[in-house]
């Protein structure tokens, strides 16, 4: 099989897995974006001051648990960083990007 007939074999695959999963594509897609817009809603809270889990929960109206796995998330990805202990809660900052 020449590289063209490979090619072209190969394109009429993905063309069909992608007809075949279109709406698992756009699930996903849609769950994107609605995360997004979660961590939008965050960092929009967390902009200016050091906050706990639920003072974010609070604020956003969102589940304190979905708070919790984002910020544990966007911990992993240096986002977001531990900066102390308020009672019983740690607080939480946003990373400031170096400017270099």
């Amino acid at each position: 099989m020449s590289k063209r007939e490979d090619a072209k074999k190969k394109a009429e695959i993905l063309k069909r897995l992608r007809q075949d999963h279109k709406d698992t594509v756009a699930r996903t897609q849609a769950l994107l974006k609605e995360q997004k817009e979660f961590r939008r809603q965050i960092r929009r809270v967390m902009g200016d001051a050091p906050r706990t889990v639920p003072e974010v929960a609070e604020a956003t109206g969102l589940p304190a648990n979905q708070v919790l796995w984002h910020i544990t998330a966007m911990r992993k990805y240096d986002l977001v960083a531990e900066v102390g202990m308020c009672d019983e809660y740690y607080t939480y900052q946003l990373v400031q990007e170096s400017k270099t």
